[in-house]
């Protein structure tokens, strides 16, 4: 179960297919619009009721561009959610009553667990960033900034108090409808976490406790992953160009960041694909083409370099694929990532959306793409990532609850 963008659901696909071919009977549960990204992943699906992209681009969700600052967003944000939470308890305590075990993103996490407890069922939690509170560094979701150890920690906690907030409403009539008490016991332990990135990106915390746990990336199930003609073409037409794109993000201004965008490609001599998104970026020209979603595991690899927001799905597809980056983190946890690619080496400075000009644009891509050292150190962290399986703990956390 897991709710919110692409990149919140992508991951989940490669593991339900993993867990499948295992010979589980797996169902993904999120929203409608992404239903097309299970086909013939062996993976069955059932929709959640809200569509993301149309929260975002409604006049609430468009008011989280008036936040500058990462602790403002998230209050905005969470109002928002805690608004629209309710409305998938109906789909998913009823995809709960024919399961045996839950998976949980973070997103569905708190509504989910009640869903458990009051069925006694077991659940694991699959968050895909660091949420746990730690010492070592300050919450991601509010950015890259560190308040030292302790400030860290509970800055940690005072995140996750907000996105509990998220479902303080939803929780409670979940609750009472399948029988228990409104309000759960507090400080109970709520069992194994296990978190779907790579220890060599983010080295697991040394403070966190046994039961939270690092797997290792789940890749996106992406079939025979095909690109258009077009795109094929235009690929074959000319040196490697560079990817960029936004995924879900939103923008305020589409055609001035895309102007800004083709005009820093254009002085730095470079070739670019731009993915429309849900931002709307689009460019033409003979050195430009715009696409919608493609497999990043399909094009990364014939990519220069990736600019991109550093989502966390996006994030790990770079990776993958072996190639540089140009982070351009626009809210939450993407300054978090922005700055793990460049502490890796394999990104030379992060550009942040609202700082983004044609001129910082062009520097950051001139570099990414003209000191091989990036190159060769992204090539050599893809190899350590491809020899991880980070479906395997998670097929054994299923195999010992379902057994």
């Amino acid at each position: 179960m897991t709710a919110g963008s692409r990149g919140d659901v992508a991951p989940y696909t490669g593991l339900g297919h993993a867990l499948s071919r295992a010979g589980h009977d797996v169902t993904l549960v999120t929203h409608g619009r992404f239903e097309r990204l299970v086909a013939g992943s062996g993976v069955r699906f059932r929709p959640l009721p809200l569509d993301p992209r149309a929260e975002l681009e409604s006049a609430r969700g468009r008011s989280l561009h008036r936040s500058a600052t990462g602790v403002g967003k998230l209050v905005r944000v969470v109002g928002m959610a805690r608004a629209l939470a309710g409305r998938m308890t109906d789909d998913m305590l009823a995809a709960a009553r024919t399961s045996d075990v839950l998976l949980l993103a973070a997103s569905t996490a708190p509504l989910g667990q009640a869903l458990a407890e009051g069925l006694a069922l077991p659940s694991i939690a699959l968050p895909l960033q660091p949420l746990a509170p730690t010492r070592e560094f300050g919450p991601p979701m509010l950015g890259v900034r560190s308040w030292g150890g302790l400030g860290n920690r509970l800055a940690g906690h005072g995140v996750n108090l907000a996105i509990e907030r998220v479902f303080s409403a939803a929780v409670p009539e979940a609750r009472a409808r399948l029988g228990l008490s409104r309000r759960g016991a507090t400080g109970t332990r709520r069992g194994r976490v296990l978190h779907g990135f790579s220890p060599l990106v983010v080295p697991r915390p040394r403070d966190w406790h046994p039961t939270l746990e690092v797997t290792g990336y789940w890749w996106p199930y992406d079939g025979a992953a095909q690109l258009p003609s077009a795109l094929r073409d235009f690929l074959d037409a000319g040196p490697p160009p560079v990817y960029v794109g936004l995924g879900s993000a939103t923008v305020p201004d589409p055609a001035g960041l895309s102007a800004e965008v083709v005009g820093a490609l254009r002085r730095a001599g470079l070739r670019g694909v731009i993915q429309r998104g849900w931002g709307g970026l689009e460019a033409s020209g003979d050195d430009v083409l715009t696409i919608d979603d493609v497999p990043h595991s399909a094009l990364f690899p014939r990519i220069a370099a990736v600019v991109h927001h550093c989502g966390a799905g996006t994030t790990a597809a770079g990776l993958r694929a072996g190639v540089p980056a140009v982070p351009v983190p626009v809210q939450f946890d993407e300054g978090f990532w922005a700055a793990r690619l460049v502490a890796l080496g394999v990104a030379p400075r992060a550009v942040p959306l609202r700082k983004l000009t044609a001129e910082a644009l062009t520097a950051a891509v001139r570099q990414a793409t003209g000191d091989p050292s990036y190159a060769r150190r992204a090539r050599a962290l893809a190899d350590e990532l491809r020899a991880e399986d980070g479906a395997a703990p998670v097929l054994d956390a299923v195999n010992r609850l379902a057994g």
